[in-house]
This record gives C-alpha cells, structure tokens and sequence, in this order.
C-alpha cells in the first residue's frame, strides 16, 4: 500500500532536519566518521571493523559525544566522557568527537555543500505559500552548513546542537529537540510536520507527537524509517511538490 503523504503547503509548519534532508551534507558527516573510526579502532585494536552500517545504527541523527559514546558501546568500549574543551587527540568521548568535527569543517570549507535540487525547489514553494519552516539538526556546524548552502533566509528557526547543549535538550531520538523546534516556531507538534532521514530523528519527532513524520529514505530504509515512526517515505523531497500538486 503506498504512502499517503501530507500537504505540507497546509501545515501550521514544517521542520526540517538539515544533513541528507536539505544538503547532502550526511554524505561528509559519514566520510568523517570513516576516517576518525578507521584509526581509532585499529588504534586500539576494536573488531570488527566500522561500516556504513554503524553510522545508520549508532551515530546518525545524534548529538556528535552521544553518537560516538553509542558506537563504542556497540563494541563494548568505554572510556571516559572528558570535557567539551578536550583537543581532538584527547582519548575521551569529547576528544574523539571533536577530532572527527575538525575533519568535517575542513572538508566542508574545501569542498562548499550546496542544497539538494529538489529539496530547494520544495523550500521555495513553502515559502511561496508562507508556510513557517524551521530546521532541527543535532549538528553543531547547522549554522555554517545552512549559510553555506545559502538557505539560512528559508528558516524562522534554528534549533542546532549549540542549541541543545545551552538548553540541555537531550539527544534524538528522545523528543526534545523537536518539541523546541515546534515552540519556537510557535505551533502545536500535532499541527506541524517534520522532514526526517535519520532513524533517530523520526523517531524523536513522533514521540513529540507531530501530526506527520515524512521520512527521506537516503540509505537507512524505507522498512526501518516506517518502524521508528515515519508516516511516510519519499526519496526526494521534490516528491513532496509532486504530491502537493495532485
């Protein structure tokens, strides 16, 4: 049976996540975790291997520390939490962390990110229609990503990592990240739809109870997205336009 999608164009508003929503920015995310893992685990001799796999399970839609505190445990690795100031070779949660944001921004200044087409096309139709869009990304480089792609301007809102840790806002799937989103765009969850490409990220925006979860299906699954919570799967956010005009 095939999804029934919402009418975004109808919502009281929309909240977007950021990487592998509006930018393909999940694609360098993943390259940097690759290469701070690869080292890490034959660093310390962690088997087995780390794959794309990981990334979707254990590290995709969280705050950075909690995504990395979450892989380790998969392998049974603890070591201690350190402190947000930790240097990126500091053997902690924090410093693992950090080494992998300092491969993310220098390969994000050096290669520049620019939004999905269709993901584009889909922003400036809501904002045709002046429909209230906000983005809620776990990640701490949201602003730079979003200014970067050049569609900051689309967006009332930003609730970003930075915005979690001042506001001690736990990581998705829990559903405060959402629930901000919603009360800074100043409309009811159950109102509001959100954008979401990460299994953690569905997840937290139903349990804050948003009227429809529309997942993007960028290599976690239609199949699990549908089990964490999304009411719908599209492909590509351009999906989104075709049904609004049905």
């Amino acid at each position: 049976m095939p999804d029934t999608l919402p009418d975004l164009h109808r919502a009281a508003g929309v909240l977007f996540d950021l990487d592998g929503v509006l930018t393909p920015t999940a694609e360098v995310h993943m390259r940097a975790w690759q290469a701070v893992f690869d080292q890490v685990f034959a660093q310390w001799g962690i088997v087995p291997p780390y794959t794309d796999a990981d990334y979707f399970a254990y590290v995709d839609g969280k705050k950075r520390y909690d995504g990395v505190a979450s892989l380790l445990r998969s392998r049974d690795v603890e070591i201690p939490w350190g402190e947000v100031s930790d240097p990126p070779e500091a053997e902690t949660i924090c410093g693992i962390g950090n080494r992998k944001n300092a491969a993310f921004a220098a390969a994000l200044r050096s290669e520049g990110i620019a939004p999905y087409p269709g993901s584009l096309a889909l922003l400036q139709s809501l904002r045709d229609a002046a429909v209230p869009m906000g983005v809620v990304s776990s990640s701490k480089n949201a602003e730079e990503v979003l200014g970067s792609a050049g569609i900051r301007d689309f967006f009332r809102i930003v609730v970003d990592g930075v915005v979690a840790e001042r506001g001690h806002l736990a990581s998705k799937p829990a559903p405060d990240m959402f629930l901000e989103g919603a009360r800074m765009l100043g409309v009811a969850p159950a109102a509001a739809v959100a954008v979401e490409d990460a299994v953690a990220g569905v997840a937290s925006a139903a349990a804050a109870g948003y009227g429809a979860v529309v997942g993007v299906d960028r290599g976690a699954g239609a199949d699990v997205l549908r089990a964490a919570g999304a009411t719908g799967i599209v492909d590509d956010l351009a999906r989104l336009l075709a049904d609004a005009a049905r």
